[in-house]
Protein backbone atom coordinates (compact mmCIF):
# COMPACT_ATOMS: atom_id res chain seq x y z
CA UNK A 1 0.00 0.00 0.00
CA UNK A 2 2.40 3.39 -1.11
CA UNK A 3 0.57 6.79 -0.04
CA UNK A 4 2.13 9.48 1.89
CA UNK A 5 2.84 8.61 5.52
CA UNK A 6 1.40 10.90 7.76
CA UNK A 7 1.59 11.31 11.41
CA UNK A 8 -0.92 9.06 13.33
CA UNK A 9 -4.22 11.60 14.39
CA UNK A 10 -4.20 12.48 17.74
CA UNK A 11 -6.75 14.55 19.70
CA UNK A 12 -5.53 18.64 20.10
CA UNK A 13 -4.79 18.92 24.23
CA UNK A 14 -5.74 21.88 25.41
CA UNK A 15 -6.42 23.57 28.90
CA UNK A 16 -9.21 25.25 30.13
CA UNK A 17 -8.42 28.67 29.29
CA UNK A 18 -7.16 27.52 25.84
CA UNK A 19 -10.33 26.09 25.50
CA UNK A 20 -12.83 28.81 26.65
CA UNK A 21 -10.70 31.00 24.18
CA UNK A 22 -11.51 28.85 21.07
CA UNK A 23 -15.19 28.09 22.69
CA UNK A 24 -15.50 32.29 22.22
CA UNK A 25 -14.09 32.47 19.14
CA UNK A 26 -16.28 29.57 17.54
CA UNK A 27 -19.19 31.74 18.38
CA UNK A 28 -17.59 34.58 17.06
CA UNK A 29 -17.37 32.87 13.91
CA UNK A 30 -20.58 31.20 14.28
CA UNK A 31 -23.00 34.87 13.86
CA UNK A 32 -20.81 36.06 11.06
CA UNK A 33 -22.21 32.91 9.27
CA UNK A 34 -25.30 33.22 10.85
CA UNK A 35 -26.09 36.87 9.66
CA UNK A 36 -29.56 36.94 8.19
CA UNK A 37 -33.07 37.62 9.86
CA UNK A 38 -36.22 35.94 9.10
CA UNK A 39 -36.98 39.59 7.05
CA UNK A 40 -34.43 38.41 4.90
CA UNK A 41 -35.23 34.74 4.30
CA UNK A 42 -38.82 35.28 3.52
CA UNK A 43 -37.60 38.30 0.92
CA UNK A 44 -35.72 35.38 -0.65
CA UNK A 45 -38.10 32.41 -0.45
CA UNK A 46 -40.89 35.04 -1.70
CA UNK A 47 -39.35 35.75 -5.17
CA UNK A 48 -39.99 31.81 -6.02
CA UNK A 49 -43.07 31.06 -3.24
CA UNK A 50 -44.80 34.71 -3.12
CA UNK A 51 -47.74 33.61 -0.73
CA UNK A 52 -45.67 31.64 1.68
CA UNK A 53 -47.00 31.53 4.93
CA UNK A 54 -45.60 31.14 8.23
CA UNK A 55 -46.67 27.37 8.85
CA UNK A 56 -44.90 26.72 5.88
CA UNK A 57 -42.21 28.64 7.56
CA UNK A 58 -42.48 27.28 10.83
CA UNK A 59 -42.08 23.76 9.06
CA UNK A 60 -39.26 23.94 7.41
CA UNK A 61 -37.66 25.68 10.31
CA UNK A 62 -38.90 22.59 12.71
CA UNK A 63 -37.18 19.62 9.91
CA UNK A 64 -34.19 21.62 9.59
CA UNK A 65 -34.08 22.83 6.12
CA UNK A 66 -33.95 26.21 7.33
CA UNK A 67 -30.68 26.51 8.94
CA UNK A 68 -31.30 29.09 12.46
CA UNK A 69 -29.44 29.37 16.04
CA UNK A 70 -30.80 30.89 18.84
CA UNK A 71 -28.14 34.03 19.42
CA UNK A 72 -28.12 36.52 22.29
CA UNK A 73 -32.26 36.00 22.47
CA UNK A 74 -32.32 36.47 19.11
CA UNK A 75 -33.45 34.05 15.62
CA UNK A 76 -30.39 34.10 13.47
CA UNK A 77 -30.27 32.40 10.02
CA UNK A 78 -27.41 30.80 8.29
CA UNK A 79 -26.12 33.29 5.54
CA UNK A 80 -27.57 30.81 2.71
CA UNK A 81 -30.73 29.25 4.46
CA UNK A 82 -32.69 30.59 2.14
CA UNK A 83 -31.07 29.51 -1.37
CA UNK A 84 -30.65 26.26 0.86
CA UNK A 85 -34.16 25.34 1.26
CA UNK A 86 -34.40 24.75 -3.00
CA UNK A 87 -31.77 22.37 -2.59
CA UNK A 88 -32.72 20.19 0.33
CA UNK A 89 -36.71 20.44 0.49
CA UNK A 90 -37.93 17.98 -2.43
CA UNK A 91 -41.48 20.44 -3.03
CA UNK A 92 -39.20 23.79 -2.82
CA UNK A 93 -36.90 22.75 -5.60
CA UNK A 94 -39.51 21.45 -8.11
CA UNK A 95 -40.99 24.83 -7.41
CA UNK A 96 -37.64 26.93 -8.55
CA UNK A 97 -37.44 24.11 -11.19
CA UNK A 98 -40.64 24.76 -12.62
CA UNK A 99 -40.05 28.80 -12.99
CA UNK A 100 -35.96 28.21 -14.12
CA UNK A 101 -35.12 24.92 -15.06
CA UNK A 102 -32.51 22.93 -13.80
CA UNK A 103 -29.77 23.48 -16.50
CA UNK A 104 -26.34 21.48 -15.78
CA UNK A 105 -23.74 23.36 -13.76
CA UNK A 106 -20.44 24.63 -15.50
CA UNK A 107 -18.15 21.18 -14.32
CA UNK A 108 -21.33 18.91 -15.61
CA UNK A 109 -21.38 20.54 -18.68
CA UNK A 110 -17.61 19.77 -19.00
CA UNK A 111 -17.77 16.24 -17.39
CA UNK A 112 -20.47 15.16 -19.77
CA UNK A 113 -18.48 15.49 -22.56
CA UNK A 114 -15.49 14.61 -20.38
CA UNK A 115 -16.15 11.75 -18.71
CA UNK A 116 -16.21 9.68 -22.37
CA UNK A 117 -13.25 10.71 -23.23
CA UNK A 118 -11.23 9.58 -20.40
CA UNK A 119 -12.77 6.13 -20.51
CA UNK A 120 -12.17 5.75 -23.84
CA UNK A 121 -8.34 7.20 -23.51
CA UNK A 122 -7.90 4.63 -20.59
CA UNK A 123 -9.17 1.94 -22.60
CA UNK A 124 -7.08 3.30 -25.93
CA UNK A 125 -3.84 3.43 -24.03
CA UNK A 126 -4.42 0.95 -21.47
CA UNK A 127 -2.88 3.30 -18.69
CA UNK A 128 -4.76 4.85 -15.56
CA UNK A 129 -3.61 8.44 -16.22
CA UNK A 130 -4.62 10.02 -19.03
CA UNK A 131 -5.08 13.69 -20.93
CA UNK A 132 -2.57 15.76 -19.34
CA UNK A 133 -3.47 19.27 -18.98
CA UNK A 134 -0.68 22.04 -17.75
CA UNK A 135 -2.15 24.71 -15.70
CA UNK A 136 -0.25 27.91 -14.94
CA UNK A 137 -2.31 29.78 -11.78
CA UNK A 138 -1.72 32.71 -10.37
CA UNK A 139 -2.81 32.98 -6.80
CA UNK A 140 -3.46 35.93 -5.04
CA UNK A 141 -4.31 36.56 -1.42
CA UNK A 142 -5.18 40.46 0.06
CA UNK A 143 -5.41 41.74 3.51
CA UNK A 144 -7.81 44.66 3.83
CA UNK A 145 -6.54 47.56 4.57
CA UNK A 146 -5.66 48.66 8.11
CA UNK A 147 -6.78 45.63 9.79
CA UNK A 148 -3.29 45.28 11.70
CA UNK A 149 -1.30 48.34 12.64
CA UNK A 150 1.00 49.73 10.31
CA UNK A 151 4.65 47.81 10.60
CA UNK A 152 2.98 45.03 12.13
CA UNK A 153 4.24 41.78 10.03
CA UNK A 154 1.38 39.98 8.22
CA UNK A 155 2.60 35.78 8.21
CA UNK A 156 0.76 34.62 5.03
CA UNK A 157 0.32 30.72 3.76
CA UNK A 158 -1.02 30.34 -0.14
CA UNK A 159 -2.30 27.16 -1.37
CA UNK A 160 0.39 25.13 -3.44
CA UNK A 161 -0.14 22.10 -5.88
CA UNK A 162 1.11 19.24 -3.95
CA UNK A 163 4.36 17.61 -6.47
CA UNK A 164 4.79 14.01 -7.36
CA UNK A 165 1.40 12.54 -7.37
CA UNK A 166 0.07 9.73 -8.89
CA UNK A 167 -1.84 12.34 -11.06
CA UNK A 168 -0.03 15.61 -10.58
CA UNK A 169 3.44 16.11 -11.55
CA UNK A 170 6.04 18.79 -12.25
CA UNK A 171 4.87 21.75 -10.25
CA UNK A 172 6.95 24.37 -11.03
CA UNK A 173 7.66 27.96 -9.21
CA UNK A 174 7.40 30.91 -11.24
CA UNK A 175 7.06 34.19 -9.18
CA UNK A 176 6.58 34.94 -5.49
CA UNK A 177 5.59 38.38 -4.39
CA UNK A 178 7.68 38.89 -1.49
CA UNK A 179 12.03 38.11 -1.79
CA UNK A 180 11.43 35.14 1.18
CA UNK A 181 9.53 32.24 1.20
CA UNK A 182 9.13 28.44 2.66
CA UNK A 183 7.36 25.89 0.27
CA UNK A 184 6.55 23.27 2.79
CA UNK A 185 7.97 20.03 2.28
CA UNK A 186 6.05 17.26 0.42
CA UNK A 187 5.72 15.34 3.73
CA UNK A 188 3.16 17.56 5.01
CA UNK A 189 -0.24 17.05 4.25
CA UNK A 190 -1.24 20.70 3.62
CA UNK A 191 1.10 21.69 0.47
CA UNK A 192 1.64 25.39 1.49
CA UNK A 193 3.83 29.00 0.21
CA UNK A 194 4.81 30.70 3.16
CA UNK A 195 5.25 34.68 3.32
CA UNK A 196 5.66 37.39 5.21
CA UNK A 197 5.80 41.14 4.83
CA UNK A 198 4.78 44.30 7.16
CA UNK A 199 1.21 46.12 6.84
CA UNK A 200 1.56 49.66 5.49
CA UNK A 201 -1.29 52.13 6.89
CA UNK A 202 -3.86 52.74 4.76
CA UNK A 203 -3.14 49.99 2.31
CA UNK A 204 -4.27 46.73 1.34
CA UNK A 205 -1.42 43.40 1.88
CA UNK A 206 -1.18 41.65 -1.26
CA UNK A 207 0.80 37.96 -1.31
CA UNK A 208 0.77 36.51 -4.49
CA UNK A 209 2.47 33.14 -6.39
CA UNK A 210 2.43 31.95 -9.65
CA UNK A 211 3.03 28.49 -10.00
CA UNK A 212 2.65 25.83 -12.91
CA UNK A 213 1.58 21.78 -12.88
CA UNK A 214 0.62 18.92 -14.94
CA UNK A 215 -2.39 17.17 -13.80
CA UNK A 216 -4.04 14.45 -15.39
CA UNK A 217 -7.36 12.65 -15.50
CA UNK A 218 -7.81 9.11 -13.53
CA UNK A 219 -10.12 6.19 -14.01
CA UNK A 220 -9.84 2.52 -12.98
CA UNK A 221 -12.52 -0.13 -14.05
CA UNK A 222 -13.23 -1.29 -10.63
CA UNK A 223 -14.32 -5.21 -10.73
CA UNK A 224 -15.33 -7.02 -7.87
CA UNK A 225 -13.35 -10.61 -8.59
CA UNK A 226 -9.91 -8.10 -8.83
CA UNK A 227 -10.01 -6.94 -4.88
CA UNK A 228 -8.12 -9.33 -2.89
CA UNK A 229 -8.40 -9.54 1.01
CA UNK A 230 -6.69 -6.76 2.77
CA UNK A 231 -3.19 -6.86 3.94
CA UNK A 232 -3.62 -5.73 7.86
CA UNK A 233 0.05 -3.46 7.93
CA UNK A 234 0.86 -0.54 9.71
CA UNK A 235 -0.71 1.74 7.07
CA UNK A 236 -3.62 -0.10 6.70
CA UNK A 237 -4.02 0.26 10.17
CA UNK A 238 -3.88 3.97 10.21
CA UNK A 239 -6.24 4.40 7.01
CA UNK A 240 -9.16 2.30 8.82
CA UNK A 241 -8.62 4.22 12.59
CA UNK A 242 -11.07 7.23 14.28
CA UNK A 243 -9.41 10.43 13.12
CA UNK A 244 -11.09 12.78 16.12
CA UNK A 245 -12.67 15.15 16.43
CA UNK A 246 -14.28 14.07 12.33
CA UNK A 247 -13.55 10.13 11.95
CA UNK A 248 -15.38 8.78 14.85
CA UNK A 249 -17.11 5.59 15.14
CA UNK A 250 -20.34 6.91 17.30
CA UNK A 251 -23.27 4.22 18.00
CA UNK A 252 -25.18 6.15 14.83
CA UNK A 253 -22.31 5.41 12.69
CA UNK A 254 -21.50 1.69 13.55
CA UNK A 255 -25.09 1.01 12.77
CA UNK A 256 -25.87 2.71 9.60
CA UNK A 257 -22.62 1.22 8.13
CA UNK A 258 -23.51 -2.29 9.11
CA UNK A 259 -26.70 -1.82 7.51
CA UNK A 260 -25.74 -0.47 4.91
CA UNK A 261 -22.96 -3.57 3.84
CA UNK A 262 -25.85 -5.95 5.06
CA UNK A 263 -24.16 -9.31 4.25
CA UNK A 264 -21.88 -8.02 1.44
CA UNK A 265 -18.18 -8.65 2.43
CA UNK A 266 -16.40 -7.55 -0.83
CA UNK A 267 -14.80 -4.16 0.15
CA UNK A 268 -15.67 -2.76 -3.36
CA UNK A 269 -19.32 -3.12 -3.70
CA UNK A 270 -19.44 -1.95 0.33
CA UNK A 271 -17.93 1.16 -1.11
CA UNK A 272 -20.51 1.24 -3.81
CA UNK A 273 -23.56 0.98 -1.45
CA UNK A 274 -22.08 3.93 0.95
CA UNK A 275 -21.43 6.03 -2.38
CA UNK A 276 -24.82 5.38 -3.11
CA UNK A 277 -26.68 6.03 -0.06
CA UNK A 278 -25.22 9.54 0.48
CA UNK A 279 -25.61 10.40 -2.89
CA UNK A 280 -29.40 9.64 -2.60
CA UNK A 281 -29.93 11.03 1.04
CA UNK A 282 -27.38 13.97 1.70
CA UNK A 283 -28.55 16.53 -1.46
CA UNK A 284 -25.56 19.61 -1.99
CA UNK A 285 -26.10 22.23 -0.15
CA UNK A 286 -23.62 25.33 1.13
CA UNK A 287 -21.72 24.94 4.35
CA UNK A 288 -21.36 26.82 7.58
CA UNK A 289 -17.56 27.18 8.37
CA UNK A 290 -16.19 23.49 9.00
CA UNK A 291 -14.45 25.14 12.14
CA UNK A 292 -17.76 25.79 13.42
CA UNK A 293 -18.71 22.35 13.55
CA UNK A 294 -18.13 19.61 16.44
CA UNK A 295 -18.55 16.54 14.51
CA UNK A 296 -19.32 16.82 10.43
CA UNK A 297 -20.66 13.34 9.55
CA UNK A 298 -22.63 13.33 12.68
CA UNK A 299 -23.95 17.15 11.45
CA UNK A 300 -24.81 15.80 7.76
CA UNK A 301 -26.56 13.06 9.04
CA UNK A 302 -28.61 14.94 11.49
CA UNK A 303 -29.20 18.09 8.64
CA UNK A 304 -29.64 15.57 6.03
CA UNK A 305 -27.36 17.88 3.49
CA UNK A 306 -23.85 18.49 3.16
CA UNK A 307 -21.32 20.19 0.86
CA UNK A 308 -18.46 18.23 -0.61
CA UNK A 309 -16.18 18.12 2.13
CA UNK A 310 -19.16 16.96 4.64
CA UNK A 311 -20.16 14.58 2.70
CA UNK A 312 -16.45 13.06 1.61
CA UNK A 313 -15.97 13.08 5.66
CA UNK A 314 -19.15 11.44 6.12
CA UNK A 315 -18.21 8.68 3.09
CA UNK A 316 -14.58 8.28 4.48
CA UNK A 317 -16.14 7.47 8.10
CA UNK A 318 -18.52 4.96 7.33
CA UNK A 319 -16.00 3.22 4.97
CA UNK A 320 -13.00 2.74 8.07
CA UNK A 321 -15.62 2.15 10.60
CA UNK A 322 -16.07 -1.00 8.08
CA UNK A 323 -12.08 -1.39 7.90
CA UNK A 324 -12.15 -0.09 4.23
CA UNK A 325 -8.99 2.35 3.80
CA UNK A 326 -9.74 5.79 2.55
CA UNK A 327 -8.04 8.84 3.05
CA UNK A 328 -8.66 12.60 2.72
CA UNK A 329 -7.82 14.50 -0.79
CA UNK A 330 -8.77 18.52 -1.14
CA UNK A 331 -7.66 21.31 -3.03
CA UNK A 332 -9.24 22.90 -5.99
CA UNK A 333 -12.26 21.40 -8.91
CA UNK A 334 -10.10 23.63 -11.61
CA UNK A 335 -12.93 23.81 -14.46
CA UNK A 336 -12.62 26.18 -17.03
CA UNK A 337 -15.03 28.98 -15.87
CA UNK A 338 -15.97 26.80 -12.66
CA UNK A 339 -13.17 27.03 -10.63
CA UNK A 340 -13.88 26.52 -6.80
CA UNK A 341 -12.83 24.80 -3.68
CA UNK A 342 -13.35 21.20 -2.96
CA UNK A 343 -12.59 18.39 -1.44
CA UNK A 344 -12.66 14.35 -2.42
CA UNK A 345 -10.67 11.44 -0.94
CA UNK A 346 -8.70 8.51 -2.20
CA UNK A 347 -9.96 4.69 -1.47
CA UNK A 348 -7.48 1.89 -0.91
CA UNK A 349 -8.54 -2.15 -2.69
CA UNK A 350 -6.28 -4.52 -2.16
CA UNK A 351 -5.00 -6.07 -5.52
CA UNK A 352 -5.99 -2.35 -7.50
CA UNK A 353 -4.03 0.29 -5.08
CA UNK A 354 -5.00 3.73 -3.74
CA UNK A 355 -8.18 5.24 -6.40
CA UNK A 356 -9.92 8.51 -6.51
CA UNK A 357 -13.92 8.99 -5.06
CA UNK A 358 -15.13 12.23 -5.21
CA UNK A 359 -18.58 11.78 -3.14
CA UNK A 360 -20.38 15.25 -3.60
CA UNK A 361 -19.99 14.98 -7.85
CA UNK A 362 -21.59 11.75 -6.58
CA UNK A 363 -23.89 9.86 -9.83
CA UNK A 364 -23.48 11.79 -12.60
CA UNK A 365 -26.93 13.06 -13.87
CA UNK A 366 -26.05 12.78 -17.38
CA UNK A 367 -24.38 9.00 -17.12
CA UNK A 368 -25.89 7.20 -19.77
CA UNK A 369 -23.94 3.64 -19.30
CA UNK A 370 -22.59 1.76 -16.08
CA UNK A 371 -19.26 3.21 -16.41
CA UNK A 372 -20.19 6.91 -16.46
CA UNK A 373 -22.62 6.41 -13.67
CA UNK A 374 -19.87 4.80 -11.05
CA UNK A 375 -16.80 7.27 -12.54
CA UNK A 376 -16.18 8.96 -9.66
CA UNK A 377 -15.76 5.94 -7.18
CA UNK A 378 -12.68 4.88 -9.36
CA UNK A 379 -12.04 7.89 -11.35
CA UNK A 380 -11.62 11.58 -11.26
CA UNK A 381 -11.45 14.12 -14.08
CA UNK A 382 -8.30 16.13 -15.39
CA UNK A 383 -9.63 19.83 -13.60
CA UNK A 384 -7.80 19.45 -10.58
CA UNK A 385 -5.36 21.11 -7.98
CA UNK A 386 -4.10 18.72 -5.26
CA UNK A 387 -2.98 20.59 -2.07
CA UNK A 388 -4.13 18.42 0.85
CA UNK A 389 -3.26 14.70 1.66
CA UNK A 390 -4.93 14.64 4.81
CA UNK A 391 -7.19 17.11 6.93
CA UNK A 392 -6.51 19.04 9.98
CA UNK A 393 -2.91 18.43 10.44
CA UNK A 394 0.24 21.19 11.25
CA UNK A 395 0.79 23.87 8.61
CA UNK A 396 4.84 24.82 7.51
CA UNK A 397 6.18 26.77 9.28
CA UNK A 398 3.57 26.07 12.21
CA UNK A 399 0.93 28.83 12.35
CA UNK A 400 0.92 30.57 16.21
CA UNK A 401 -3.00 31.24 16.21
CA UNK A 402 -6.20 28.48 15.36
CA UNK A 403 -6.23 28.37 11.89
CA UNK A 404 -9.64 30.20 10.16
CA UNK A 405 -10.21 26.91 7.89
CA UNK A 406 -9.59 24.00 11.18
CA UNK A 407 -10.13 21.01 8.64
CA UNK A 408 -9.44 22.18 4.84
CA UNK A 409 -6.82 24.23 3.44
CA UNK A 410 -7.52 25.73 0.66
CA UNK A 411 -8.07 29.49 0.81
CA UNK A 412 -5.07 30.34 2.74
CA UNK A 413 -4.07 31.61 5.90
CA UNK A 414 -2.88 34.58 7.83
CA UNK A 415 -2.07 36.03 11.00
CA UNK A 416 -0.08 38.63 13.02
CA UNK A 417 1.25 38.89 16.35
CA UNK A 418 -1.95 39.57 17.67
CA UNK A 419 -3.73 36.86 16.57
CA UNK A 420 -5.45 35.12 13.26
CA UNK A 421 -7.23 37.06 10.68
CA UNK A 422 -10.61 35.25 9.59
CA UNK A 423 -11.56 35.25 6.25
CA UNK A 424 -13.31 38.17 7.02
CA UNK A 425 -10.75 40.51 6.86
CA UNK A 426 -9.27 39.10 3.35
CA UNK A 427 -10.24 37.69 0.27
CA UNK A 428 -8.72 35.21 -2.19
CA UNK A 429 -8.82 35.30 -6.31
CA UNK A 430 -7.13 32.96 -8.42
CA UNK A 431 -6.30 33.54 -12.46
CA UNK A 432 -5.77 29.95 -14.48
CA UNK A 433 -4.49 28.94 -17.99
CA UNK A 434 -4.81 26.11 -19.65
CA UNK A 435 -2.37 24.31 -22.34
CA UNK A 436 -3.17 20.85 -23.31
CA UNK A 437 -0.46 18.82 -24.23
CA UNK A 438 -2.21 15.98 -25.16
Amino acid sequence: MAVVVLAACTPAQKNASESARWEAERWRRIKIDFNKTEHDVKEYIQQYIPHVTDSQFLAWERSGKLEFLEIEGKKRYFRNAAPNLFRIDSAAHTVKVEQEGEPLSGSELINALHLPAVIAAVEREGVDTVLPTRLTVTYTLTVDADVVPSGEILRCWLPYPKDHQHRQKDVKLIAVSEGHYTLAPDTCAHSSLYMSKPAVAGEPTVFSAAYSYTTYAEWHKLKPEDVLPYQTDELYHTYTAECPPHIVFSDTIRALAKRLAGNETNPLLVARRIFRYVNDHFPWASAREYSTIPNIPEYVLERGHGDCGQVTLLFMTLCRSLGIPVHWQSGFMMHPGAWNLHDWAEIYFEGIGWVPVDQSFGIPVFANDADVEWFFLGGIDRWRMIVNNDYSRPLYPKKMYPRSETVDFQRGEVEWSGGNLYFNQWTYDMDITYDETE
